[in-house]
């Protein structure tokens, strides 16, 4: 292995702490390293792989598009894309949808559309946008600088202008927030890069009320919540009320890089021929490979009741941990299977002890143990999980 890791040294940028495991193959919950070691996968890809690594619905869905067609322009009609743009209108609450190629591009799409929107349709003054501080919308540099994370952004000034940030799941500073010039609110309904935060029941709901009162837009990113992850295909379902805007990616193909934003077709109607474009954005082999995921993820609620029975019961085991050791791990919380263990100490060393006995877990925030597994997931896998993290939690207790 040691000549990957050096040919990658040499040849790719320096971007990301890499683990020294080559993953070479993967099916379902677990994947095989190049020295043939086996590995459980409760990181999914970062939440993207929804139905495991290679299901079968998917990989026959890419191939047999493969075959036919891989890539034709936006110039043309393209059969996959209406037929996955129908699917996502009719189960959810959004009249039309625009495709490009990951989270950050369809929330850059997001954000332009609703300055649009607001500059023509209320007022040219309009263009600042909210949003919550501690979150996650993407790298480009108006993603960039929508994240409310200071970190994320060192080094990349002058950002763009037009944003202010509140703490989330707060409504007061939300309502002082809010002026003449703002044209958006932008919230993830989970945080999930930022430490699986969630906001209290009636706050989404307090949100949609202010944004009404004020005539600005709602929009929700949904690129890591989206998809079933919170045991409903969108987590907006959970808190009773409908966005302006969503946007999705990750889980939104089953493996391949697409991402969408959807809209109503009021907030829609102001994107026209020219003012935004994607060169990918919703070919025909991704939008095969998504119709593919969605219809398997629909089909008599299997996987979503599965999400949500596996969620209790991980739930239920990782408080079992807690109770287990107090001095390590303050708190258990998510929805669905994007659950967070917070802990009092750095996570990463955790998560490579996990790594070393064949277990694949994730830390966001610096000290929260994140668990995206495949909804999948079954209870034999947890309890693999739990054993190997009962053992690793023993050894820094």
């Amino acid at each position: 292995m040691k000549k990957f890791f050096d040919e990658s040294s040499r040849y790719i940028m320096n971007t990301y702490n890499r683990f020294p495991v080559v993953l070479r193959k993967g099916r379902g919950m677990k994947v095989w390293s190049s020295d043939g070691k086996e590995y459980l996968d409760f990181v999914g890809g970062v939440a993207v792989n929804i139905l495991g690594h290679c299901h079968p619905r998917v990989v026959v869905a890419i191939q047999k598009q493969a075959q036919r067609l891989l890539h034709v322009s936006n110039y043309y009609y393209i059969e996959p894309q209406i037929k996955l743009a129908k699917l996502l209108v009719e189960h959810s609450f959004a009249d039309k949808v625009f495709f490009c190629n990951s989270g950050a591009e369809a929330n850059e799409a997001a954000i332009k559309l609703a300055r649009k929107y607001s500059k023509e349709q209320i007022s040219p003054k309009r263009f600042e946008i909210i949003t919550a501080k501690n979150s996650f919308h993407g790298r480009t540099l108006a993603t960039l600088t929508a994240t409310g994370q200071e970190r994320f952004q060192k080094g990349f000034e002058p950002l763009v202008p037009g944003f202010k940030y509140v703490s989330f799941n707060d409504i007061n500073a939300m309502s002082k927030t809010i002026t003449k010039d703002t044209c958006a609110v932008m919230l993830e309904p989970i945080q999930g890069e930022g430490g699986v935060k969630l906001p209290d029941h009636d706050y989404l709901k307090e949100v949609r009320d202010l944004c009404n009162e004020h005539n600005i837009l709602l929009i929700l990113d949904e690129v890591q919540t989206g998809m079933g992850r919170t045991g409903k295909l969108f987590a907006y379902e959970h808190f009773g009320i409908m966005p302006d805007i969503m946007t999705l990616a990750k889980g939104l193909g089953g493996g391949v890089p697409i991402g969408a934003m959807l809209a109503t077709d009021k907030v829609a109607s102001a994107f026209q021929p020219g003012n935004h474009a994607s060169t990918f954005g919703g070919n025909p082999l991704v939008c095969a490979a998504a119709v593919a995921t969605i219809e398997t993820l629909l089909e008599d609620g299997f996987i979503l009741d599965q999400c949500n029975r596996m969620s209790k019961y991980l739930r239920g085991k990782l408080e079992q941990l807690m109770e287990e050791f107090p001095s390590l791990i303050v708190e258990i919380r998510g929805k669905g299977l994007l659950l967070g263990m917070e802990m009092t100490r750095d996570g990463d060393p955790i998560v490579r002890a996990c790594l070393e006995k064949g277990v694949l877990i994730n830390c966001a925030a610096g000290n929260v143990l994140r668990f995206i597994p495949s909804l999948i997931v079954q209870q034999k896998d947890i309890d693999r999980l739990i054993d190997v993290l009962d053992e690793v939690l023993r050894k820094f207790s």
